[in-house]
C-alpha cells in the first residue's frame, strides 16, 4: 500500500507538468484557434536556453530560467506573426503543418547544437524527502504540484475575471462580431501565443530535472500535454489540471506495477487520447473561415512515353552509380514511397494522418518475421508486410470515422507513438539473438541477388520499378470513380453522403491503400540490410514526412520525389556534399526553412508549378500542331506532369450519352410517406408530429417562418439528423433508421441551403460523383484500370435543362452564384432519385432566375417523375409551382391543402402571414 501512495504521489508531480503544458497549449488554442504542434519544441528551446547561460556562461539559475521563458516567449510569437498569421487564410491543413514546420526547424537547430543524448541536470526545488501517510516522497514532486495549482487558478482568474480573458473569448466564439466591438484577433492571438509559450518554455525547465535534457524526450511530452488538454475541452483549466494529475499517477503506478508490459505506462497519454475523441466524436471545437480552401490537385494523368523514358534513365544513372550514390538513391525512393502514402490519406481523403513512420515499420515488422522466423524468400515475405499491414492501416482508420482534421492527426500520432513504444522498442518482439535487430539475411528476387549490402545498384533498380509501380496504381486511383468519391468526401462529407457516397468506406479505402504503401517502403527500407532495425521507423518522423508532402505538393503525384530530396541521407543531401562539403548535415533544417516558406509564398507546393509549367507547354504545342494533331497532343507528354482539373481538360470523363437522351425512360418513381415525424435538440423541439406524402410526379412546398423546423425536417427524412420518433417510408421500404448514403441510395436526394458543392473539382466531376455507381469490386479495379464511362442519359438532359454545357470543365468556384445554384439542383438530379428535396433552392436569385427555376422544377415533376419537396421563402414561387402546401409554424403542422386553401386558411394568416386578405398574402413574401 505505502509503494501504491508512494507512486501516485510521484506521479502528481509528472500529471503536474503535464497540466502546466497542456495549459500553454489551452492558451493558444483558445488565442488562435491553432493546435500548436510545436509546443513541446518551443518548451525545449527555452530549456535549452536556461541550461546554456547556467552550466556553459556561469549565469546565476533564476536570472537564467527567465531568459528561457523569455526565449520560448519570443519564438512563440514570431512562430504566430511569421508562420501562423499568414495562413489565416490557408487550409486547416496548411496551418496544422505551419506548427510541424516550427517543429522541424527548432529540432533541427537543437540537434545540430547538442545532438540528442541526454543531459542530467540537477534539481534546484527543494529536493528533501517527506512523509505522507506512511509514504515518502521527494519534495520537489510536492512543489511542483503547488506550482501547477498557483499557475491553474491564476490563468482560470485571468480568463474569467479580466478584459483580456474576456476578449479571448469573444475572438474564440466569433472574429467578426469582436472585430466590431474594437478586438484585435491578431493582438489577442499574439498574446497568448506568448503566454501560452512561456509556460512551455517554464515547463521545459522544471521538467528537465525529473527526465533529463534532450530533444527527443521535450518534444515527445507533447502527447501526455495533448491528452490532459483534451479533458478539460481546450477550455477549462482546472478540469485540464485534473486531466494531467490523473494521467501522471496512471503513468506512474504502471511503472511500477506495470513493468512486465514494455511501453504500457508511455501508452497512457494515447489512451486518454483515443477515449477522449472517440467518445466526443469532435473534441476541438473547430475554428475557420469562409475563405479557407484546401490543397490543389493534380489529375492523375500518366503520359507513358516519357514515364518509360525516366525510368529508363533512372535505371542507366543506378547502373552508373556507386554504392554511396546508389544508397542514396534508395534511401530518395523509399522516403519518396513514404510521401505517396502520404498523398492518398492526406492529399486525395482529406484525413490528416501522422502514422506513416508507424505503418511503414508494421510492414517491416510482419515481412522480418515471415523471413526470419518462417523462412519465407523476399517475395513473399514483401507481400504479407503490404497485406499484412492494411488490416492495421484500417485500424488506424477507425477514429477518422468520427474525427477529421488536426482531431486525427492527435490520434494517428498517438497511436503510430503506442505501436513504437509498444512493439518496436520491445526486444523480445523486434530483436533475433545476436543481431540488433530481425535477422533477414541477404535478398534475392526469383534467384537473382539483389542484397543491398552486396549489390546496393541493384537493390535501388528493384525500389525504383516498384516506386513507378505504386505511383501508376495511385494515379489510377486518381482518374478512376473510387478517386472521385475521396475527393468528394475530402472537400465535404455531408455532401458527399447526400450523393449516396459511403463516407467511412471511402476513409477505410484510403487508410487502407495507404497502409500499404507505407508498409512497402518499410520492407524496402528494412530489408536493404541483412537485419531490420526499428530505429528507422521513429513515430515522430512521420511529422517530417507530412512536411515534405507539403513541399513537394500533398495533391500532386510529382511531388515526392522532389520532395525527398531536402531529407538527410537522400540524393540531395549527396549533391549538397559535392557543393559545399558538410551540408547534408544541415538537410533537416534547410528541409523546415523551406517548409515555411513554401507554406508562405506557395500551399500547393513544387508539384502545383511543374504541373502548370508543363500544362503550359503542352498548350504550345497544341497550338503550333493546330486542330488537326489536338488529339494526337492529348496522348503524348510527361508522366504524370499533372495540371490543375481546370488547367488540364483532355482529362475529363467521357460526356458521350450511353443511351438516348430521354427523360422520360426513367423508371417510375417512389412515394414516400413521412409520418409522425419528431426532432428534438435537447429540450427543444424542432419538429412536432410531421406527416406528408409525396407523389411521384407531384410538387409539395414546405413553408413556414424562420425556425419552423423546415430545415430540421429536411434533414430528419435525409438522416442527417435523427428523429425521436416517426417513420419515413421510400414506396415499401422503410428508410428511417438507414445512414444517409443509403437512403440517397435507395432515392432521397437534397440540395443545401448553403449548396455545399465540391469546391475543388469541376462542374463535370461533381455531377460524376453524384451519379456514379461502382460496383463491389470497383475499389480493387480501379487500381488497375481506372473505370470512366459516359454520363448516363437522365445526366446529360440535366445539363441541358439547367443550362451548363458550356461550364462542364469549369471549376465550380469560377462559377456565378446563380450557376452554383443550377448546379447543386442538377447534381442532386443526376443521382435519379425517386424523390428531391430542395432546401430554398432560389435563396439569392433574381426574381427572372427565380422563376425559370420555378419551370424547371415543374418540369422535373412532370416530365422526369420525381417526387418534389421545396422548401422556400419565396411564396410567389411556391405557390406557382406545387401542388399541396404544408405550412409549418413551432415544428408543428398548421395547415395543409392546395395552394388556394393555404393562402385562405385563417390560421395561417394568423400565425405566419398575419391579418391579411388572400390577394394581399400572395403578394408577402416572408
Amino acid at each position: 500500500m505505502d509503494d501504491i501512495l508512494r507512486f501516485a504521489l510521484l506521479g502528481l508531480g509528472l500529471g503536474a507538468l503535464y497540466a502546466l503544458t497542456a495549459h500553454g497549449i489551452v492558451l493558444v488554442y483558445r488565442g488562435s484557434g491553432v493546435l500548436n504542434f510545436a509546443h513541446g519544441a518551443i518548451g525545449m528551446a527555452g530549456a535549452y536556453v536556461q541550461w546554456e547561460l547556467a552550466v556553459n556562461h556561469g549565469v546565476p539559475y533564476w536570472p537564467a530560467v527567465a531568459c528561457g521563458v523569455l526565449g520560448s516567449t519570443v519564438l512563440g510569437v514570431l512562430t504566430h506573426l511569421l508562420v501562423i498569421r499568414p495562413l489565416r487564410r490557408a487550409s486547416s491543413l496548411a496551418r496544422l503543418v505551419g506548427t510541424l514546420a516550427v517543429f522541424i526547424v527548432l529540432t533541427a537547430v537543437a540537434v545540430k547544437r547538442y545532438g540528442d543524448s541526454v543531459q542530467l541536470v540537477p534539481a534546484k526545488l527543494p529536493s528533501g524527502l517527506v512523509e505522507i501517510a506512511g509514504a515518502t516522497v521527494s519534495e520537489d514532486r510536492i512543489w511542483l504540484l503547488g506550482i501547477a495549482v498557483v499557475v491553474t487558478a491564476a490563468l482560470h482568474t485571468l480568463y474569467k475575471r479580466t478584459l483580456f480573458g474576456l476578449g479571448t473569448t469573444a475572438v474564440a466564439e466569433n472574429q467578426g462580431a469582436a472585430a466590431s466591438l474594437g478586438w484585435s484577433a491578431d493582438l489577442i492571438a499574439a498574446a497568448n501565443w506568448g503566454l501560452g509559450s512561456a509556460l512551455a518554455g517554464l515547463t521545459g525547465i522544471l521538467i528537465v530535472p525529473v527526465i533529463g535534457l534532450s530533444v527527443t524526450g521535450l518534444t515527445t511530452l507533447l502527447l501526455s500535454a495533448l491528452a490532459a488538454a483534451l479533458v478539460g475541452r481546450f477550455s477549462s483549466f482546472p478540469v485540464t489540471l485534473a486531466g494531467g494529475l490523473v494521467i501522471g499517477v496512471v503513468q506512474s503506478e504502471l511503472t511500477r506495477f506495470g513493468s512486465e508490459v514494455t511501453g504500457l505506462a508511455a501508452s497512457v497519454p494515447f489512451l486518454v487520447i483515443a477515449l477522449m475523441l472517440v467518445a466526443r466524436g469532435r473534441a476541438l471545437p473547430l475554428r475557420g473561415t469562409f475563405l479557407e480552401r484546401l490543397p490543389a490537385l493534380g489529375t492523375g494523368r500518366v503520359r507513358p512515353v516519357p514515364l518509360a523514358l525516366a525510368v529508363v534513365t533512372g535505371l542507366l544513372l543506378i547502373g552508373l552509380s556507386s554504392p554511396l550514390w546508389a544508397d542514396a538513391i534508395t534511401n530518395t525512393l523509399v522516403l519518396s514511397l513514404i510521401i505517396l502514402s502520404i498523398i492518398v490519406v492526406t492529399g486525395y481523403a482529406g484525413q490528416v494522418s501522422l502514422a506513416a513512420y508507424a505503418l511503414a515499420g508494421t510492414g517491416a515488422f510482419i515481412a522480418g518475421h515471415a523471413a526470419a522466423d518462417w523462412g519465407w524468400p523476399f517475395e513473399l515475405a514483401l507481400l504479407a508486410g503490404v497485406l499484412g499491414t492494411v488490416p492495421i492501416g484500417l485500424l488506424f482508420a477507425l477514429p477518422a470515422v468520427r474525427t477529421r482534421g488536426v482531431n486525427l492527426a492527435i490520434i494517428t500520432l498517438g497511436l503510430g507513438t503506442t505501436l513504437e513504444t509498444m512493439v518496436f522498442q520491445n526486444t523480445d518482439l523486434s530483436t533475433t539473438p545476436g543481431s540488433d535487430g530481425i535477422a533477414v539475411g541477404k535478398q534475392t528476387l526469383f534467384g537473382i541477388d539483389i542484397s543491398g549490402v552486396d549489390h546496393p545498384q541493384r537493390y535501388a533498380a528493384v525500389v525504383l520499378v516498384m516506386f513507378v509501380a505504386a505511383t501508376l496504381v495511385v494515379a489510377n486511383v486518381r482518374r478512376s470513380r473510387t478517386g472521385r468519391r475521396l475527393i468528394a468526401v475530402r472537400a465535404n462529407e455531408r455532401a458527399a453522403a447526400a450523393l449516396g457516397i459511403d463516407v467511412r468506406a471511402a476513409k477505410l479505402y484510403a487508410f487502407g491503400l495507404s497502409a500499404a504503401i507505407a508498409a512497402l517502403a518499410g520492407v524496402l527500407t528494412g530489408f536493404r540490410s541483412t537485419s531490420v532495425v526499428f530505429a528507422d521507423f521513429a513515430s515522430f518522423e512521420s511529422i517530417t514526412a507530412l512536411g515534405l508532402a507539403v513541399i513537394g505538393g500533398v495533391g500532386f503525384l510529382v511531388g515526392p520525389l522532389f520532395a525527398a530530396t531536402f531529407a538527410a541521407g537522400t540524393v540531395g543531401a549527396r549533391f549538397g556534399d559535392l557543393v559545399l562539403p558538410g551540408l547534408s548535415e544541415w538537410m533537416p533544417l534547410i528541409g523546415g526553412i523551406i517548409l515555411v516558406l513554401t507554406l508562405v509564398g506557395n500551399q500547393d507546393g513544387i508539384g502545383r508549378e511543374l504541373g502548370n509549367q508543363a500544362a503550359a507547354a503542352e498548350r504550345r504545342l497544341r497550338s503550333k500542331r493546330g486542330p488537326k494533331h489536338a488529339g494526337a497532343a492529348r496522348d503524348v507528354g510527361a508522366a504524370e506532369a499533372e495540371g490543375t482539373a481546370e488547367g488540364d481538360k483532355s482529362a475529363a470523363p467521357d460526356v458521350r450519352p450511353a443511351a438516348p437522351s430521354q427523360a422520360s425512360h426513367r423508371a417510375p418513381g417512389l412515394p414516400l410517406r413521412v409520418r409522425d415525424l419528431t426532432v428534438r435538440y435537447g429540450g427543444v423541439v424542432a419538429v412536432d408530429g410531421l406527416s406528408f406524402d409525396i407523389e411521384p410526379g407531384r410538387v409539395v412546398g414546405l413553408i413556414g417562418p424562420n425556425g419552423a423546423g423546415k430545415t430540421s425536417a429536411i434533414d430528419a427524412v435525409t438522416g442527417f439528423t435523427r428523429a425521436a420518433y416517426g417513420s419515413v417510408r421510400l414506396g415499401d421500404r422503410d428508410v428511417t433508421r438507414l445512414p444517409v448514403h443509403r437512403r440517397a441510395g435507395s432515392g432521397l436526394s437534397r440540395s443545401f441551403q448553403s449548396l455545399e458543392l465540391f469546391e475543388d473539382m469541376s462542374v463535370l466531376d461533381n455531377l460524376y460523383a453524384a451519379c456514379d455507381r461502382p460496383g463491389p469490386w470497383a475499389y480493387l479495379k480501379d487500381l488497375v484500370r481506372p473505370g470512366s464511362r459516359p454520363l448516363p442519359a437522365h445526366v446529360l438532359v440535366a445539363i441541358r435543362e439547367f443550362g451548363l454545357e458550356a461550364a462542364l470543365d469549369r471549376p465550380v468556384g469560377d462559377l456565378s452564384y446563380g450557376e452554383r445554384r443550377l448546379l447543386a439542383i442538377a447534381r442532386a438530379v443526376a443521382t435519379s432519385p425517386s424523390v428531391l428535396l430542395l432546401d430554398e433552392p432560389a435563396a439569392g436569385l433574381s426574381d427572372d432566375e427565380s422563376r425559370e427555376l420555378a419551370h424547371l422544377v415543374r418540369r422535373l415533376a412532370e416530365d422526369w417523375g420525381m417526387g418534389v419537396l421545396l422548401v422556400e421563402h419565396d411564396v410567389d414561387m411556391v405557390m406557382s409551382v406545387c401542388d399541396e402546401v404544408v405550412v409549418l409554424d413551432f415544428g408543428r403542422r398548421i395547415c395543409v391543402g392546395t395552394p388556394e386553401e393555404v393562402r385562405g386558411d385563417p390560421a395561417v394568416r394568423a400565425a405566419y402571414l398575419g391579418d391579411l386578405s388572400p390577394e394581399e398574402a400572395v403578394e408577402v413574401t416572408p
